[in-house]
């Protein structure tokens, strides 16, 4: 029942990535919160979009890097974690939100690639005001479709996925939550030597550290 507003969810906060803002509201965290709202369980929603702010950190959009798409991979997670109560649930949901990024990526490629046929060319026909701004609101618009989806397949095959595996998941929810927590560890240690390495800023490192761990406490 919660597909068609997680699609649409999916399809906005896809057009904060790039298209349009890029006001960071398209954050894992951020958007695990709102998606979590959606479906009705805001507390996965945070525990899922924390988990894949940490394992999605590592990915810098700077340059012509080629990264996940953070937005519709933590809304397929929150929608396919949500599915079941069981700890199957949470776990399989994060690593199809990580597949599914990826995926979302890809399509972000694609659709680059095919807007710039929206872009008229000057060399052959005369450009008017009106002509630039059709081709910018039209590769908005596809964008927004794309985000959809994306989302709404994504959070097809989560489902399926859990209603088919999280009963059988051998481990308990503290040790599953553990298990995400060490994959998160190992992104952020790849971020950390993408900075100069954990001895440069171990300083910054701990400071940090310590101030999240003061702002969780506070909250």
């Amino acid at each position: 029942m919660s597909l068609l507003p997680l699609s649409f969810v999916g399809g906005l906060l896809a057009l904060d990535e790039t298209s349009v803002g890029q006001f960071m509201v398209s954050r894992p965290l951020v958007v695990g919160l709102l998606a979590g709202w959606v479906v009705g369980d805001p507390m996965t929603g945070a525990l899922v979009g924390a988990i894949l702010e940490i394992y999605l950190l590592v990915s810098l959009p700077v340059g012509g890097a080629r990264f996940p798409e953070g937005a519709t991979a933590t809304v397929v997670a929150v929608g396919s974690a949500a599915a079941g109560d069981l700890p199957g649930a949470l776990a399989l949901g994060v690593a199809v939100g990580l597949v599914w990024g990826h995926i979302g990526g890809l399509t972000i490629s694609g659709l680059r690639t095919f807007s710039v046929r929206l872009a008229p060319d000057p060399g052959r026909t005369s450009v008017t005001p009106g002509r630039v701004v059709a081709g910018h609101l039209g590769a908005i618009v596809l964008d927004f479709l794309r985000g959809m989806l994306v989302t709404a397949s994504g959070v097809l095959v989560g489902r399926l996925v859990v209603a088919a595996l999280a009963s059988s998941w051998p481990l308990a929810a503290g040790n599953t939550l553990g298990l995400l927590l060490v994959g998160g560890a190992v992104s952020v240690g790849a971020l950390l030597r993408g900075f100069g390495g954990f001895r440069r800023r171990r300083d910054l490192f701990a400071a940090g550290l310590a101030a999240g761990a003061l702002g969780a406490w506070l909250l």
